[in-house]
């Protein structure tokens, strides 16, 4: 299959292929991207220790565990989407479908199966409002993201980027059964610190994704452009932050933290901007992924005290 075919959604054929080796359980674990299901799970349960009420531990549980199962249903069928990129881009051509292990069919599968059983237990188990920012965020990830922006436009991974701003909203609906001003704002900040994170991969990665045709905004507005988009996305980050305690949602512990973290943050993007070297990038994809973490911490740490 060409790179630069432009694969149907819906079109189910040609996912068979021969499998070089047995599947193991670790491939089709792997398919499901544990590392960003971590993030996934980890900013959910955020949203669920600042939210106003009480929910029983092991309904608590299980709403984590579909939400988890969600995000991994998502990846595995954006796997089964890419396989012909991943297939060429050296960070990706050891994934389970394009090295062989697993057929596209059996990834489909598991994750059309994985996001019904998640979907509807997060439904039926606490309420349909989580429910339902679970699906959607499935299906934009999956659809809007990977069908649609990811091979079409350099802003994909922007508007792309609302799929993983979601489990904020998920885990604190799951408590209340509704949404209010402070999951909005973790869900905005998600929602700008991807860009950022994500170019600052796409740049020390940029041949991979020339390779792939994919127009990654390195790609296609050159480094320097993209460099300078990084720096005003940090910059915005730091105000964004600070709304949960200029609003009182969040006090000075959160606060504290953010600050820190965003100033951290912005120098790293600024080193980036400065530089030619792709290293700074590099380490700034690095302490993006603490960043999140972090600034997460902190938002349960203030929310529990």
């Amino acid at each position: 299959m060409s790179v630069n075919t432009a694969a149907n959604l819906y079109d189910f054929t040609g996912l068979q292929q021969e499998s070089d080796s047995g599947a193991t359980i670790s491939d089709y674990f792997s398919l499901l991207k544990p590392r960003v299901m971590t993030l996934v799970v980890f900013t959910a349960i955020a949203g669920m220790v600042v939210a106003p009420g009480d929910i029983h531990p092991f309904m608590a549980v299980l709403a984590i565990a579909a939400i988890a199962l969600g995000s991994g249903a998502a990846g595995a069928m954006n796997m089964w989407y890419d396989r012909d990129i991943d297939a060429v881009m050296s960070r990706t051509k050891s994934r389970p479908i394009p090295a062989g292990r697993v057929d596209p069919a059996e990834a489909l599968a598991l994750g059309l199966i994985l996001t019904v059983i998640s979907v509807m237990t997060l439904g039926l188990a606490l309420n349909w409002v989580a429910a339902g920012l679970l699906a959607f965020a499935s299906w934009f990830y999956v659809h809007i993201y990977t069908a649609v922006l990811k091979r079409s436009t350099p802003q994909n991974i922007v508007i792309g980027g609302a799929a993983g701003a979601f489990p904020p909203m998920i885990g604190w609906a799951s408590v209340t059964g509704g949404i209010d001003v402070l999951p909005i704002v973790l869900f905005a900040i998600i929602f700008f610190w991807t860009p950022p994170h994500f170019w600052a991969l796409a740049l020390y990665k940029n041949n991979d994704y020339k390779k792939a045709g994919v127009p990654m905004l390195p790609v296609v507005a050159g480094e320097r452009a993209t460099k300078i988009q990084m720096f005003v996305y940090t910059l915005i980050l730091l105000p964004l932050c600070m709304i949960p305690v200029l609003t009182g949602s969040l006090g000075m512990i959160y606060g504290a933290g953010a600050l820190a973290l965003n100033f951290g943050f912005i120098a790293y993007a600024y080193k980036v901007l400065k530089t030619q070297d792709l290293k700074p990038a590099r380490a700034m994809f690095g302490y993006s992924i603490l960043y999140l973490f972090a600034l997460f911490t902190f938002v349960m740490i203030d929310g529990v005290l």
